[in-house]
């Protein structure tokens, strides 16, 4: 995958050196908002980049279960555009989290340990890729770029 978005980054290079900065800038928060969306849904679809499933819940200990529960997904909240912020320049895009919600999509990224409340003992996490790059993401991209340069023309 790192192949891919290195050839990407070579191949686009000198297009968007011919583009004035404000461009590139339009570009690029165009970009970063396609790329958060991406995110948004394969998040809620709960897949890692490749299109494996996350690792599922561990089970809770609990005296009694209701019956017909409706089960919740994981990062709901999470991946709101409240917690996953973008930064985007005429040179970069940044797509992540700030603060404690980064703390808590870092322990699952990486599968690190973490105590999930005060009182209770450090727990290792299942790793679960919130963020990433999917080929159909760098398709996008791609395809995006080649939009915008198709409608600019020198």
């Amino acid at each position: 995958m790192a192949d891919d978005l290195s050839a990407l980054e070579d191949w686009a290079c000198t297009l968007l050196n011919q583009l004035q900065p404000k461009e590139r800038s339009q570009l690029n928060t165009r970009i970063a908002r396609e790329l958060r969306r991406s995110q948004q849904q394969r998040m809620a679809a709960q897949r890692n980049p490749d299109g494996t499933a996350y690792a599922p819940r561990k089970a809770r200990a609990q005296l009694r279960q209701k019956q017909g529960r409706i089960k919740r997904k994981m990062f709901t909240k999470l991946r709101q555009a409240r917690y996953l912020k973008l930064q985007s320049t005429a040179n970069t895009i940044a797509i992540g989290f700030v603060g404690r919600t980064a703390r808590i999509a870092r322990t699952h990224q990486y599968g690190l340990r973490d105590r999930p409340s005060k009182s209770s003992p450090d727990t290792r996490y299942n790793r679960r890729e919130l963020l990433g790059f999917s080929s159909d993401d760098l398709n996008m991209v791609r395809t995006s770029l080649l939009n915008h340069l198709a409608e600019w023309s020198p």
